[in-house]
């Protein structure tokens, strides 16, 4: 689990800062994708790239790892504060996601998107407002 968990806490730093051939890299060619925009999957980093070329010029998304855990499937899950501004920085959203990996071969081959049950959010949360979450990545 330590390789998936370096690999991802890389990618969220990369995609953080916007250097999408550093996050484009990690993945399969013929990666599955979520749309969190508009929903669906997309399948490719040529459209990966292109889905978050426009969603970067529409809006300035971050994401902030504060869980990462492997599942009884061997899926690697990973509990994200994910704070969206627009352009202006006006805060559009600010909450708990999870987002799912399958990683074949040190690469991301799938990622979904899902809600965290109730208490695991208001968990997460308390624990980002006193900093002791930052100790379990």
């Amino acid at each position: 689990m330590q390789p998936e968990r370096e690999l991802l806490t890389a990618i969220y730093a990369a995609f953080n800062r916007r250097e999408m051939d550093t996050v484009l890299a990690a993945m399969h060619t013929d990666v599955d994708w979520p749309n969190g925009m508009e929903g669906g999957h997309m399948r490719g980093t040529a459209k990966v790239r292109d889905y978050w070329t426009r969603q970067w010029s529409m809006m300035d998304p971050r994401v902030e790892p504060v869980r990462i855990e492997a599942d009884e499937l061997g899926h690697i899950v990973v509990d994200v504060h994910q704070v969206v501004r627009d352009l202006s920085g006006n805060i559009l959203v600010d909450q708990i996601v999870r987002h799912i990996y399958s990683i074949r071969n040190g690469l991301i081959e799938r990622m979904d998107i899902n809600e965290p049950d109730a208490r695991a959010s208001r968990e997460i949360r308390a624990d980002i407002t006193t900093g002791r979450r930052k100790n379990e990545i």
